[in-house]
């Protein structure tokens, strides 16, 4: 059983990943993380020099991997839940949440990086409106839980990340320390 992280580009999933990993005990991995170790160098140049297409058929064999896995907190690239064939692989191997902030927030975190346009020919913030535009109905359809990740400070979004973790029937047998279990757990 892992917990998914999903969300848009700058939505905070390798951060609150990693919080929400130490604080559980899981392990963790992220696919943008991965995907740069099996290439030996940077996805974004894989993007720019051979297109999207290589880049979705080897985020397609890492998410075959990660459902093999178990107790990791999994940060997902940006646009993995948008492709049925990932969801079907990590389907009934964990639970998904989608973190989700405001567009002003993610244009904000992402001006910050240097990051491939999905849609050739548009600004960082067209780019961004675009895909939540189009693509919004798809990562809620795919989340079994939603948590804000634009709030004030990341110990309160890592709150709510472990308040919803430790809820889910899915998580009664996890390998969390039973003082965060009897902090969260609803009685």
């Amino acid at each position: 059983m892992n917990v998914y992280l999903s969300g848009m580009i700058g939505s905070g999933k390798t951060t609150l990943g990693e919080m929400l990993a130490e604080t559980l005990g899981f392990g963790l991995v992220d696919l943008d993380r991965e995907m740069d170790r099996r290439l030996g160098y940077s996805f974004h140049d894989l993007v720019r020099e051979q297109g999207w297409l290589p880049f979705r058929e080897l985020e397609y064999s890492i998410c075959k991997d990660f459902s093999r896995l178990s107790w990791n907190v999994v940060c997902l690239g940006g646009g993995t839940v948008r492709y049925e064939w990932n969801i079907d692989v990590m389907r009934g191997t964990g639970i998904m949440i989608l973190l989700e902030a405001s567009e002003e927030e993610l244009i904000r975190r992402v001006s910050l990086a240097d990051r491939p346009r999905v849609n050739t020919g548009t600004t960082l913030e067209e780019d961004i409106r675009r895909m939540w535009r189009e693509h919004a109905g798809t990562y809620r359809a795919t989340a079994d839980y939603v948590v804000r990740s634009d709030r004030d400070s990341r110990e309160e979004e890592l709150e709510d990340l472990l308040a919803v973790v430790i809820r889910d029937t899915r998580f009664r047998n996890a390998p969390v320390p039973s003082e965060i279990v009897s902090r969260y757990r609803e009685v």
